[in-house]
């Protein structure tokens, strides 16, 4: 609930700090006092549009600051600051600031951490409702009458939401499969004939980095096998260097004896020999490495080029044209088994769709019966609030079924007649801010909801009105605060008496300056204030006594 208020240069407001508590607190006044300059500083935290106009003339800036406090935070409340990375720890306040500068900038902070304006507008919901002479939220618009009736009616629309998410993703998958296998349909010719392709190549992982390299060492041998028979004439013959070098060193040994350099000389021949015999055998080994076949080098150049064609031709790499052929085959059979499949998915769809609609029945039945029981109850509101000519209606409508969803098959409205043979109409078509502001209050007693704001505001819901109306819509006030908090801005006695706590807003000038208070009454203070209510500028004995009697009634 809203347990304090700090106002600072808000247009007659120097300085005002007020503190609320539970239940119903009343604000009174004389006409013109400023009590909707404290409805606009409200209005300024919770992020209404910035009015330059609101700061008090002679300063250059303003500030508004709100605190809350809550037993147990909100969910909607901590889903918005958490998705603002806004952390509450549990049983500290929520204080909301805005600042307002002259040339119209402002600043918003909660709990002192900078947000945008956008932030405080949304979080206003949680906090305050408003209703007064010109409501156009709340309990007025038809976005959240369905779930007020349904919050009525204690139905259960868990079900309904769950089985819709069923069926729409029954229905999706089955349009997918549907797309996925006509897809597959109109390619299919395509397919076989790709297909076929890869089937009569069968390219395997690897392979063109294998033909690639078979490819080049066979090319390498074609270019050195000329030099190679070259080098083997030179070595091979009678005439060959080998055969000089053993032919000398047959000779050589036959006379080595003879002197120890001769000794020396052979065994360098020989040396030379052995070399020259085992460079013969490396050559001889080479020539057989590098031998190559022209056909099978020809095979190998013409199955890489296929290959690498056919990769082009599918814009990929030659490595992948494996994987496409997988997935061309998987896209065949699933042709042949979509049929199938699609039978299963559409059984699954067409159940999903008939428990979702046996569920959103039921749901529109039970909203049917607690509508019936809700226009009841306010039609027991209206005849006390002087609204006895007026009827409401909970128009429960069903939707066509493109406009379903997870909340049932029904739009719900809100519809009064103001007088009598008149036609319904929507709540927001009521002329008259007072007969709105009462409709609102006999709603929300029939509702008995309080609004999933901290704060309930009325503002002059008793305009226009007096005696026993008034003193219903006390007793009305009272009832619905009883276990909240609840506002009321009053010019009636009745209403005024019913306060728990009550509050005096007053304006005061000493000539050349003029200034709005507003102070907490005691008993005293409340007798005075409801006894200057009841008779005006002078307050008489009678009024004092009247006012005794209506302060003892409640």
């Amino acid at each position: 609930m809203l347990t304090r208020l700090s106002i600072r240069n808000i247009v007659l407001i120097e300085s005002l700090d007020l503190a609320f508590g539970r239940g119903l607190g009343v604000l009174t006044g004389e006409t013109g006092a400023g009590k909707s300059i404290l409805l606009d500083a409200l209005g300024l935290v919770l992020g209404n549009r910035a009015d330059s106009a609101l700061v008090r003339g002679g300063e250059d800036k303003a500030s508004v600051t709100a605190t809350f406090e809550f037993a147990v935070l909100p969910a909607g409340l901590a889903a918005v600051l958490d998705d603002a990375d806004l952390e509450i720890e549990e049983g500290e306040p929520l204080i909301l600031r805005r600042q307002l500068k002259a040339d119209g900038k402002s600043k918003a902070f909660v709990n002192d951490q900078p947000v945008s304006v956008g932030l405080l507008r949304e979080m206003a919901g949680f906090l305050v409702e408003l209703h007064g002479q010109h409501d156009d939220r709340g309990l007025v618009n038809p976005r959240g009458h369905r779930a007020l009736l349904d919050r009525f009616a204690g139905g259960e629309t868990g079900r309904v939401a769950k089985n819709w998410t069923r069926w729409r993703s029954a229905e999706e998958a089955l349009a997918e499969a549907r797309e996925a296998v006509e897809n597959a349909k109109a390619d299919q010719d395509l397919l076989l004939a790709h297909l076929a392709e890869l089937t009569a190549l069968e390219p395997q992982a690897g392979e063109e980095a294998r033909l690639a390299e078979t490819r080049a060492s066979m090319q390498k041998g074609e270019k050195l096998s000329g030099d190679l028979e070259e080098l083997r004439h030179l070595w091979e013959g009678s005439d060959s260097p080998l055969a000089a070098f053993r032919v000398a060193a047959r000779r050589l040994d036959r006379i080595a004896p003879e002197h120890p350099l001769l000794a020396d000389a052979l065994a360098a021949l020989d040396r030379a020999v052995i070399e020259a015999g085992e460079a013969e055998d490396k050559l001889q080994a080479a020539a057989e490495a590098l031998e190559h076949d022209p056909a099978a080098l020809d095979a190998a150049e013409t199955r890489l080029f296929e290959l690498r064609a056919l990769a082009r031709k599918h814009r990929c790499e030659v490595d992948e044209l494996p994987r496409i052929m997988r997935e061309m085959r998987a896209a065949l059979d699933s042709i042949e088994g979509g049929e199938a499949q699609l039978d299963a998915l559409e059984a699954a769809a067409k159940d999903a769709g008939q428990r979702y609609r046996a569920e959103a029945e039921a749901l529109h039945a039970t909203r049917v019966a607690a509508a019936m029981r809700l226009d009841e109850a306010v039609a027991r509101e209206l005849a006390p609030l002087k609204l006895d000519a007026a009827r409401f209606h909970t128009a429960v409508s069903e939707l066509p079924e493109e406009k379903w969803g997870a909340s049932g098959m029904d739009s719900v409205e809100f519809l009064i007649a103001t007088n009598p043979g008149a036609d319904f109409a929507p709540l927001a078509k009521i002329a008259s801010g007072g007969e709105l502001s009462r409709f609102i209050l006999a709603l929300k007693v029939a509702l008995a909801e309080q609004g999933g704001a901290a704060t309930v505001i009325f503002d002059e819901i008793d305009r226009g009105v007096g005696g026993a109306v008034a003193s219903a819509i006390g007793e009305r006030l009272a009832r619905l605060s009883a276990d909240g908090q609840l506002l009321a801005v009053t010019h009636s006695p009745q209403v005024a008496a019913r306060g728990r706590t009550h509050y005096m807003i007053a304006k005061s000038s000493d000539g050349t300056v003029t200034k709005t208070g507003v102070v907490l009454l005691d008993e005293a203070g409340r007798q005075e204030e409801i006894a200057r209510m009841l008779s005006g500028a002078e307050v008489t004995p009678e009024a004092r006594a009247q006012a005794d009697r209506l302060l003892e009634g409640v």
